[in-house]
């Protein structure tokens, strides 16, 4: 009996307080007997513990190591002997980063339901996705040759190797359908490409310029997802048709897309007026089922994922540099981090689903230190308690309604892109009083080149067109560029080949490209 009573003491550690009932110990040692992170032998320092102290340490990420162990055993009966920091590195390193990888993957998906207020659009569940490229790891030789060293635009290199964090955001909740991350200069698209699995089809995906390339918008389309995306202005897809509203399709690739222009009014409270130019994506191609000030308004909801971030980054990490000095740490580091972000989102959003609130209105911070103190007091909770403390102390505490608002990007660093503020916007944030949107006609463009290769061929649809003659009649001297804008043609099917150097139309009206 006391040999069972000493070895259950050894396990006493391994708690989350009250959100352990989100990651039970029999997930945990799932993932561990999984992914070979259990121990061969009973220890003092059993695997399970390992991830509960993982866990913990984004909790508290301005406490060392024993101290965040010593956080774990505050309240537990009984002395016990602290271990030393080398038994707890080892202890990280035994477990390694693939079951808590795995763990992420378990609780990570959708909270909302899809009739909750700020969930959907229609039919369709919203999500976002976005990167975030500001996350500060040591600055040892292993991390420097796997994430290398920024370059900032303003002269200077960074003082700590960044990680870029890519994510697939619910933006109803705010919590994470998936997550990558590794070097910034991977790209966005790059690492976004990775979670397009996680896309079905009833989702409606937001996303910013970064994401507006036609052939990523195209694999994101084939997942059957729908896309609402923000487009640069230098993008002059090829037109078809002019909608009822203003919005035109036009060919995204061999993809065709519905484009919206608007310019928005915005008078703030104090006086200020802002005015700003919008180009959206979208494949809700009706004008009538989605108006398109109707989808201008629901591109802003995309700003969700930047909370997601902010919560990450500022009110988890406080801004601090992550602590491992090796990629495996990192990662390890990350999952865990990445973990707890998604079981604090999971008792908010059960909290909010009591009273029927938007999930908006739950405070993160409320939570996470409520979140603190239950680890530190070892409570763990009534299961039957299906709000639990952390719950009553967010509804007791909820933030009032969301309101529309403006300040500028502008970051206290001097080598910052951002560190001056030249948008004009007010440098603190700021209510909208009013926002007018209006809805822009088609802009008046020069025809590109293929659209003036197609018209060529359309004035006589059954001639055989030789290269140099097509050169010639378009006045082209660069007879190079032009074998390439055939090749593209041919490729979306604009253009049927003959014979070599000899080509025909293969549509039939002139403006599709």
């Amino acid at each position: 009996m006391c040999a069972r009573r000493e070895r259950d003491r050894l396990f006493d550690p391994g708690h989350l307080g009250e959100l352990t009932r989100y990651v039970p110990v029999e997930l945990v040692d799932a993932v561990l007997a999984e992914h070979g992170g259990l121990q061969k032998r009973l220890r003092l320092l059993p695997s399970r513990v390992g991830v509960y102290l993982l866990l913990a340490m984004g909790l508290f990420a301005s406490v060392s190591v024993p101290g965040v162990w010593r956080k774990l055993c505050a309240n537990l009966p009984g002395g016990r002997r602290e271990p030393s920091e080398k038994a707890l590195r080892d202890l990280r390193r035994r477990i390694g980063p693939a079951p808590l990888k795995a763990l992420f993957e378990v609780v990570a998906g959708p909270m909302g339901w899809p009739t909750g207020p700020g969930m959907s659009y229609g039919r369709w569940r919203l999500v976002a996705f976005d990167g975030c490229s500001s996350i500060k790891v040591p600055d040892t030789q292993a991390n420097r040759t796997w994430l290398g060293l920024i370059n900032h635009v303003r002269g200077g290199r960074a003082g700590y190797p960044l990680l870029g964090l890519m994510a697939l955001v619910e933006t109803g909740t705010r919590s994470l359908l998936g997550a990558r991350f590794g070097r910034i200069h991977q790209g966005e698209t790059t690492q976004a490409r990775r979670l397009l699995h996680l896309l079905t089809p009833d989702m409606l995906l937001l996303a910013d310029r970064a994401f507006d390339g036609a052939a990523f918008l195209a694999e994101v389309r084939a997942t059957g997802a729908q896309f609402l995306v923000r487009i640069s202005a230098a993008r002059r897809w090829p037109q078809q048709a002019v909608l009822a509203d203003g919005s035109r399709l036009c060919l995204a690739g061999a993809l065709t897309v519905r484009m919206i222009d608007a310019d928005l009014h915005i008078r703030l409270a104090d006086g200020t007026r802002l005015q700003e130019h919008y180009q959206l994506a979208t494949t809700l191609t009706d004008p009538e089922q989605h108006p398109g000030e109707t989808l201008v308004r629901l591109y802003h909801e995309r700003w969700e994922a930047e909370s997601t971030f902010l919560a990450l980054r500022h009110t988890l990490l406080g801004g601090r540099v992550l602590r491992s000095g090796d990629p495996a740490g990192i990662a390890q580091e990350m999952w865990a981090l990445l973990t707890l972000y998604q079981v604090l989102r999971m008792a908010m959003t059960d909290a909010t689903a009591h009273r029927c609130l938007d999930p908006d209105r739950a405070g993160f911070t409320i939570a996470l230190n409520t979140a603190r103190d239950q680890v530190v007091l070892a409570v763990q909770g009534d299961a039957a308690d299906l709000k639990g403390t952390i719950g009553r102390a967010v509804l007791a505490h909820v933030l009032p309604p969301r309101r529309p608002r403006v300040s500028a990007r502008k970051v206290k660093s001097p080598i910052s892109r951002y560190h001056a503020n030249t948008s004009g916007r007010p440098a603190t944030s700021t209510p909208i009083s009013h926002m007018d949107i209006r809805l822009q006609e088609p802009p008046t463009r020069p025809p590109t080149l293929p659209q003036r290769i197609l018209a060529l061929l359309h004035t006589a649809p059954g001639h055989h067109w030789h290269r140099n003659e097509i050169a010639r009649a378009l006045d082209i001297e660069r007879t190079d560029y032009l074998r390439q804008q055939l090749a593209a043609g041919i490729r979306h099917g604009w253009i049927r080949k003959i014979k070599d150097a000899t080509y025909t139309t293969a549509l039939t009206t002139p403006n599709t490209p």
